[in-house]
């Protein structure tokens, strides 16, 4: 659980002192927090001072006695380390012995402290416990007089108060973390989801592509008319469910955002978390990179694309080098890369565009693959945001559907291959380009299989 004391705590620890101090004569007061030193066998705890009067003070060193609890000699303004056996010399097993009466009036005066919570006589050490823990230490003195029954009484109470208040600020900060977690998970949820969907647009696009095709050629008195005009009408329904998901998981930057701690807020220690597993669900996570041909991973890939684009009234042209070497790459997750490409080349491309598909392009020990279009380009700002997830620039004011993922995801799956993607924009093929049509180029950038001496 993280450990850190809230500004209300403090405001009220400085509260008490000042009772200490303005009521009770004391010179030297020091509120101390504990947290408990886990890597070592011994289970020490340490003690680390958040609120002391007056800040430049030292605390007197008491004589020494086998039961002293400040035996430690605490000095304010460095952390301190508290043993086991001088714990239990403060805890004494239990809280302050009260008598039922005594508990039920919190105005009775109390007995006198024990023996190893004095130091001296005019210094007190007292532990903050609540339900058996001890949370820290108040220490207090005077140097002009000794502590009283009546005054004893009163500092053990500002005790009690202190380590309630403790116990409170130390739940609250527990349900906070627990919050920030949920909403942590929260968020890998959404990308996951998110994910999923975007991945599963690309095959719907094709497959109801495909359909199309199919019904326009087979005649209208063909026995499989039926069935192609099925696979379209599922299709359109799946893709109508695809948008009611959108609707339903729309979340806003506001509801994502993450929870903090307010600016003084103090924190005494925090303990180490485990990164927690990624959640999210991408094509080929887990799977080893492999040996691989472009030219065949490409193929299927191309036949979708260049339905899409018959359909769309695109030119889809492809250069190809004879005998690629092979490339090492996680076949799965280069297939949903070329996808997320190809599919925003085919999107924003108007009707009547050109698309330009090359393999063979080498630099230094990689093996590249260059998707053109040319169609609207992307303007400079945008180029910055570029595999931001859910960023879709002067694009999010256009008519055409789209999440801002395609890109996102490509990134994240080329950079696990070890390769890069590298974005122009006036694309650099001119064969393609206008000044009106600047077009795009995304070249894909994959480790080249070295051969073998």
């Amino acid at each position: 659980m993280l450990m850190y004391a809230s500004s209300d705590f403090l405001a009220l620890c400085r509260e008490q002192i000042a009772l200490l101090t303005q009521g009770l004569g004391a010179s030297l007061s020091v509120v101390y927090l504990t947290q408990e030193l886990l890597e070592t066998p011994s289970g020490e705890a340490k003690l680390i001072p958040v609120v002391i009067y007056p800040e430049t003070g030292l605390l007197l060193q008491g004589e020494e006695t086998a039961e002293a609890a400040a035996r430690q000699q605490l000095q304010v303004g460095n952390v301190a380390v508290l043993s086991n056996h001088q714990r239990r010399l403060l805890t004494g097993g239990a809280e302050f012995p009260t008598s039922s009466r005594e508990s039920e009036n919190p105005d009775a005066s109390q007995p006198h402290l024990k023996e190893e919570y004095l130091l001296n006589g005019n210094q007190i050490v007292l532990p903050l416990i609540y339900e058996g823990v001890m949370m820290g230490l108040l220490v207090t003195g005077r140097h002009d007089r000794a502590w009283n029954e009546h005054e004893q009484s009163q500092i053990q109470r500002m005790v009690k108060t202190l380590a309630i208040a403790c116990i409170v600020d130390q739940r609250r900060a527990w349900f906070e973390q627990q919050l920030h977690e949920q909403q942590i998970l929260q968020e890998k949820q959404r990308d996951l989801l998110d994910n999923l969907l975007h991945q599963f647009r690309n095959p719907l696009t094709a497959l109801r592509t495909f359909g199309k095709l199919l019904l326009k050629r087979l005649q209208p008195a063909d026995a499989n008319r039926n069935v192609a005009n099925s696979i379209v009408r599922e299709s359109d329904r799946l893709q109508e469910l695809l948008q009611q998901f959108d609707q339903v998981i729309d979340l806003t930057e506001a509801d994502l955002e993450p929870l903090h701690l307010a600016e003084n807020e103090v924190f005494v220690e925090a303990t180490i978390q485990k990164a927690a597993k990624p959640l999210l669900l991408l094509p080929g996570t887990g799977d080893k990179a492999v040996e691989c041909s472009l030219a065949e991973i490409l193929e299927p890939l191309l036949i979708s694309a260049k339905a899409i684009a018959q359909e769309r009234k695109l030119q889809l042209i492809t250069e190809f080098k004879q005998n690629l070497p092979p490339v090492r790459a996680n076949v799965k997750a280069l297939r949903e890369v070329l996808t997320n490409i190809i599919d925003n080349a085919l999107k924003y491309t108007p009707t009547g565009g050109k698309i330009l598909i090359q393999a063979g392009q080498e630099k230094a020990n990689f093996q590249g693959i260059v998707i053109s279009d040319n169609g609207p380009g992307i303007p400079p700002q945008d180029l910055e945001h570029l595999g931001e997830r859910h960023y879709r620039g002067v694009q999010a004011q256009t008519a055409i559907p789209g999440t801002g993922l395609g890109v996102a995801i490509a990134k994240q799956l080329i950079e696990q291959m070890q390769g890069e993607i590298e974005v122009f924009s006036p694309a650099i093929n001119s064969k393609l380009t206008s000044p009106d049509t600047p077009g795009t180029t995304f070249i894909i950038w994959l480790p080249e299989v070295r051969k073998r001496d």
